[in-house]
């Protein structure tokens, strides 16, 4: 069992740049199939968060630095974070 991450992140201010970008954001994250994967945009989309699993950070960042969004540099500011679930 992995450890649980949580990817938040804020966009640029450039609309047409991202609306393209959408697409291809959302495939990459499906076609990882990612356990424990939830994730989507601020409804004033400004950014989004994803949480996932993954084994290790360094796996994580992997992952993340991936994205097409993040290879378009596309987004202002994110952070990957290592998240403690209490139920």
């Amino acid at each position: 069992m992995g450890k649980r991450f949580v990817f938040f992140y804020f966009m640029k201010k450039e609309p047409e740049k991202i609306k393209t970008a959408v697409p291809s954001h959302i495939e990459y994250w499906h076609k990882l199939k990612l356990n424990k994967y939830l994730g989507g945009p601020f409804s004033d989309r400004t950014g989004g968060l994803i949480t996932f699993e993954a084994e290790s950070l360094e796996e994580a960042t992997r992952i993340v630095m991936n994205d097409p969004f993040v290879i378009q540099e596309l987004i202002e500011s994110k952070w990957i974070k290592e998240w403690v679930v209490e139920v």
